[in-house]
């Protein structure tokens, strides 16, 4: 089992940050504590407020109730169930009635990433359903199946799951990688494709091996390869490290710190961090593998999907020469999308500009 932390108690306000209902620890598949609400409440106040001074004098003042733990089921206008594919179990937020659009973070993400999108697409009547990636969130925490053919079946399982043939699938990042992988292996499935900071497999693959630029900056990736030692790095001093990482990775439009910290809880999901970065593990280690090889051939078929590529000019993670050029495995509409000022995080750091680009993509792609 990987050496991680349990997570530490929320640092967001109750009226700013997410709820601190039950933590959920799904490698169990079970719900641990009971349900609350942080903060006082206005009966509380005033039971506060009559304390006497003989009590303070005394040291017999009621304590502060204790805070819940932190939940990964953020309170919303979405609603949250679980859903079985591909031989687990995995944690969604839906929103909204209509075409889905299936939406897929990336790391050091959860489904939180996309509470924009989510608003965002309902209203425009879209069915908005964010997923929790294998490993991450609420979904289960398996011991094997972080390989990209492996991960893509959960994401085309999980929207056979939902009672769709078919979806306009987002992803960003890893979840982007994923988002190619999946309209390679299951086409008929994938109405549009639109991959956010997440260059072409096939590319990827190439800059890690030839491009000493794209190789500094996926040093985060390099450093996963050791055993243990980046579990236990990055839930420490309360994932400080992941909120460095996050810091660094955004432009101008830094993440407010509310969502900083929602992050830093996630990573702390036991066994979250090692589920989390076993799929980096593959991409490096399986590079000069059979397996490897054969999933690089099989990356190769074009992708028959309408494809909107959106990346960060100023994303210092997935360089833009490395993304540029994925139109080159589309045989269908392709748009690529280049946003200035915007590092690793568009849909976090624009969510304005990023959510229009995607209405107006899927839009001229529901039939």
């Amino acid at each position: 089992m990987p050496l991680d932390q349990k997570p530490l108690p929320s640092q967001p306000s109750a009226s700013s940050g997410p709820d601190r209902a039950t933590g959920r620890d799904s490698a169990a598949g079970s719900t641990a504590g009971t349900a609350g609400e942080a903060g006082e409440t206005g009966e509380g106040a005033a039971d506060g407020a009559t304390e006497t001074t003989a009590q303070k004098a005394a040291g017999t003042a009621p304590e502060a109730a204790p805070e819940a733990p932190w939940d990964i089921r953020q309170p919303g206008p979405w609603t949250h169930r679980d859903l079985a594919a591909n031989g687990a179990r995995f944690h969604i937020a839906e929103l909204g009635q209509g075409p889905l659009v299936l939406l897929v973070h990336g790391w050091p993400e959860y489904w939180w990433a996309w509470r924009h999108q989510l608003t965002a697409l309902a209203e425009a009547g879209y069915r908005a359903v964010a997923l929790d990636l294998r490993g991450i969130g609420g979904s289960d925490r398996t011991p094997r199946g972080y390989d990209p053919g492996n991960l893509a079946l959960d994401i085309t399982g999980v929207i056979r799951s939902l009672g769709e043939r078919r979806a306009h699938l987002v992803g960003h990042a890893s979840g982007g990688t994923l988002a190619w992988v999946a309209a390679v292996m299951r086409p008929s499935v994938i109405q549009s494709l639109t991959a956010v900071s997440a260059a072409h497999p096939r590319d990827l693959r190439r800059a890690l091996l030839t491009d000493r630029r794209q190789m500094a900056a996926f040093d985060h990736v390099l450093g996963f390869q050791r055993p243990w030692i980046p579990e236990r790095r990055l839930v420490a001093d309360d994932a400080a490290l992941v909120g460095r990482y996050l810091d660094a990775w955004t432009g101008p439009n830094q993440l407010d710190r509310t969502t900083v910290a929602a992050y830093r809880q996630a990573i702390q999901i036991p066994s979250t961090a090692h589920c989390s970065i076993e799929p980096y593990r593959w991409l490096v280690r399986s590079m000069a593998r059979p397996d490897g090889i054969q999933f690089a051939r099989r990356m190769k078929k074009p992708i028959t999907a309408p494809t909107l590529h959106i990346q960060g000019a100023a994303d210092p993670v997935l360089l833009s020469h490395t993304a540029l050029g994925g139109g080159e495995y589309v045989a269908a509409p392709y748009r690529w999308r280049l946003l200035p000022g915007i590092g690793h995080f568009p849909h976090e750091e624009a969510p304005e500009q990023f959510t229009a680009e995607l209405l107006d993509w899927v839009g001229r792609h529901k039939d």
